[in-house]
């Protein structure tokens, strides 16, 4: 009886431990499973306390909307314009280490001085205004007074202005002087907008185009396996499907990643211009094809003009002449300057025989014919109406097909 009784006991006081370990078991869930809504209770706070932040990004923004590109700092005036009672504003969507470009600066100083501080060029360089098709629509509108635009982009709105973009017609430095002191043909050219409301009045480039590559272009044989980017103009495309060359339209932001990764082999522009924007640092070879000259043309809101007295618009044309004279004979030592460097560089050039440049002189015809139209098109306001201005300015140039 006794170790009966001594059997339950035991068996009771393992059961009592039992429950005394389940209790405490659940003591220590109930503790944590308590501290699990404290958990949960500070994640929305952690929510609630973002939105707030908010509210500051605001604030930010005006900081993003400032002026795009570079600083102007290095070409500041060395005058006050503030006293100016003419300001008006030009733009070009390149870098003013171009020579071509650092017009608008030289215009605007020479300008302050022949007018004693009256009239003040506010040059905006840089694409600080938009890109071209934007800055073409505001200088239109009046919003901006003129603007150094690529003749590339400037077919776009006057088709004329693509006469100096065929191949092999305008494509050397001295052809482009004599283009430009031919009197009438030049006149006639400048006036490609004037029915728009758009005067044109010089020219300034940044040297001859050809071929940078990723692998040696010494040949057409070798120029047909590149694919070459190039800009968004019908000449382009026209010239480039006329040689059987396979081209790319592409943004220039996109050149440079578009180089590394191979999805284009090669660039069709200046060495001037692949040299001071990096492109060598990529395309390591160059191929002197020279079958046009990069320029940038000088247009000016017509009413604008209008508006200035009749002594200020003498002074503002002979400046920009002058002015622009000047440049284009810098640019032609800037190009020289710019080859050598870049063969110091390791760069190589190179130059298609005489058999291949003949080839692309006879293929490039086609694209003459295509164009011809809207380069001798006519509009209200011509005053020299030529019955065939393309074949005038062929003979000029001393072109023949």
């Amino acid at each position: 009886m006794y170790n009966k009784v001594k059997h339950w006991q035991t068996k009771w006081c393992l059961v009592t431990a039992l429950i005394a370990l389940v209790c405490v078991g659940f003591m220590f869930i109930s503790c944590g499973e308590a501290e699990k809504p404290e958990q949960k209770a500070e994640k929305p706070v952690e929510k609630a306390e973002k939105p707030p932040e908010k509210p500051t990004e605001p604030e930010q923004k005006p900081v993003a909307a400032a002026p795009k590109g570079p600083s102007l700092d290095k070409w500041k005036p060395e005058f006050d314009p503030s006293g100016a009672k003419y300001t008006f504003i030009v733009s070009n969507v390149s870098h003013p280490v171009l020579k071509g470009v650092y017009t608008g600066f030289a215009i605007r100083d020479e300008l302050w001085k022949r007018t004693n501080g009256q009239m003040y060029l506010d040059y905006k360089p840089f694409s600080m205004l938009g890109g071209e098709v934007e800055v073409l629509n505001q200088l239109q509108m009046g919003a901006i007074q003129g603007m150094g635009v690529s003749s590339v982009a400037s077919t776009n709105l006057g088709p004329r202005f693509g006469v100096v973009n065929l191949p092999f017609l305008i494509n050397s430095f001295d052809k482009l002087d004599k283009f430009v002191s031919s009197g009438k043909p030049f006149d006639h050219f400048m006036n490609a907008m004037d029915h728009q409301g758009i005067m044109g009045l010089d020219i300034t480039g940044y040297g001859n185009y050809g071929w940078a590559t990723t692998t040696q272009v010494s040949n057409l044989a070798e120029a047909k396996k590149i694919k070459f980017r190039i800009a968004e103009a019908a000449v382009n495309q026209l010239t480039y499907k006329a040689w059987g060359l396979t081209a790319v339209v592409m943004p220039w932001p996109d050149v440079p990643v578009a180089l590394k990764q191979g999805v284009i082999e090669g660039l069709d522009h200046t060495p001037m211009v692949c040299n001071i924007t990096k492109k060598f640092e990529v395309a390591k070879y160059f191929t002197q094809v020279n079958y046009a000259q990069g320029l940038f043309i000088w247009i000016f809101n017509k009413a604008w003009f209008n508006s200035l007295p009749p002594d200020l618009q003498k002074t503002f044309t002979a400046t920009v002449h002058d002015v622009c004279a000047k440049i284009r004979e810098e640019t032609k030592q800037q190009e020289i300057d710019e080859i050598a460097k870049a063969q110091a560089a390791g760069i190589q050039f190179f130059k298609l025989s005489d058999a291949d440049m003949s080839t692309l002189k006879a293929e490039a015809n086609t694209v003459y014919k295509d164009f011809a139209p809207e380069i001798n098109k006519l509009y209200p306001g011509d005053t020299y109406r030529p019955a065939d201005y393309l074949k005038e300015v062929e003979d000029l140039m001393g072109y023949s097909k």
